[in-house]
């Protein structure tokens, strides 16, 4: 069958659909578990998890299915801590705090999860599958994995940064079109020099590399299916289309903002967090946009400022301003079952197949 390729066979799925590993809760075990169960492969966003969170999370998920399941973590980077630059961003960002009523973080010995506890409940665990964005996983780690019997897929934005990770033994290479949704996974050079379109991305890095690659970025049905896969891609990686799903665990306000938004509602923005990231444009992007890139602190020191603030705003129902990533396929979102998005892509699939072979 056209949608058996070299990839599904090796993470031993049936259906060439990978869930996006989104960080910051809306991937629950349930979403995970689901599409797995249905063929594709879920994720786990792990990235802002703690490593008992993230192991709580996987036997979860082992309860809920029996299926191949992944894990994604954040490569991290090296980070400088520019005190002037978090004292201004501090005073900058007061006002929302005292409108919301919560206190500011201080200055901090770390800004994000330790990588190496995290990784290392990934191998404790026996994960099937183990992706990573934002750059190049250590050696060590990979014949680590590699050992454990676990799958690796990392993130690429060029062609270059694929010849890179494909240097580095990678299993298989996720190709981020500029349209995907959340954070860009640039790591060789300035993540504005990286917005290359899905459809133009793919079929050079197909051509550049000798391992399969996974289409991502504005993918959202059966044609972005076919599409891909026409182009040489392996597999799909879709998020956006698994964000307002019922077993989704985004904030309501957020799946509704999703569903109503239009392909035109998105912009990247580097105010939230301090990398390169699409989502919804709001009140909180608008009133930080004179702000210079130059004078916002680096992932993840920025992520760190701004995070009890989007957190607080989901409390009080102040969606203008959360972080709401979200692709450029937001017409082709629904809220319904994840089950219910599989099946209608693979249906969607098929009919595009017959529509372009049939003859007359």
């Amino acid at each position: 069958m056209w949608y058996e390729t070299k990839l599904t066979k090796l993470l031993k799925i049936k259906r060439p659909i990978i869930q996006a590993g989104m960080a910051g809760g809306p991937t629950t075990p349930e979403l995970i578990a689901t599409v797995s169960n249905c063929g594709g492969l879920g994720t786990l966003g792990a990235g802002y998890m703690g490593p008992e969170e993230i192991k709580g999370a996987i036997q979860r998920i082992k309860q809920l299915t029996d299926q191949p399941y992944a894990v994604n973590l954040f490569i991290p980077e090296t980070t400088t801590i520019e005190e002037s630059k978090i004292i201004k961003m501090t005073d900058t960002l007061k006002g929302f705090y005292e409108k919301l009523g919560i206190e500011q973080l201080s200055l901090q010995d770390e800004w994000g999860p330790n990588f190496e506890k995290q990784i290392e409940v990934i191998i404790e665990e026996s994960v099937p599958v183990f992706s990573f964005t934002f750059g190049i996983l250590e050696t060590e780690w990979i014949n680590r994995l590699r050992a454990n019997g676990t799958i690796v897929i990392g993130t690429a934005t060029t062609v270059e940064e694929a010849l890179q990770l494909e240097k580095m033994n990678v299993d298989a290479i996720v190709a981020q079109g500029s349209e995907a949704g959340g954070h860009r996974g640039t790591f060789s050079g300035a993540a504005e020099d990286a917005m290359i379109g899905t459809m133009a991305l793919v079929p050079q890095m197909v051509d550049a590399v000798h391992i399969p690659v996974i289409a991502a970025g504005g993918i959202m049905d059966g044609r972005g299916l076919i599409a891909s896969i026409s182009l040489g891609a392996s597999a799909v990686q879709m998020g956006t289309a698994f964000l307002p799903t019922l077993e989704s665990g985004a904030n309501p306000l957020y799946k509704k903002a999703i569903i109503q938004a239009t392909e035109a509602a998105t912009t990247v923005t580097t105010k939230f967090s301090g990398k390169a990231a699409r989502g919804l444009k709001n009140e909180f992007i608008d009133r930080l946009k004179d702000v210079p890139v130059s004078e916002v602190p680096i992932y993840p020191v920025q992520n760190a400022l701004t995070q009890p603030l989007r957190k607080e705003a989901a409390k009080q129902e102040k969606s203008e301003w959360m972080s709401m990533w979200a692709g450029q396929g937001l017409r082709l979102t629904e809220g319904i079952g994840a089950k219910q998005i599989i099946d209608r892509i693979m249906e969607e699939a098929n009919a595009t197949l017959l529509r372009l072979t049939k003859k007359g």
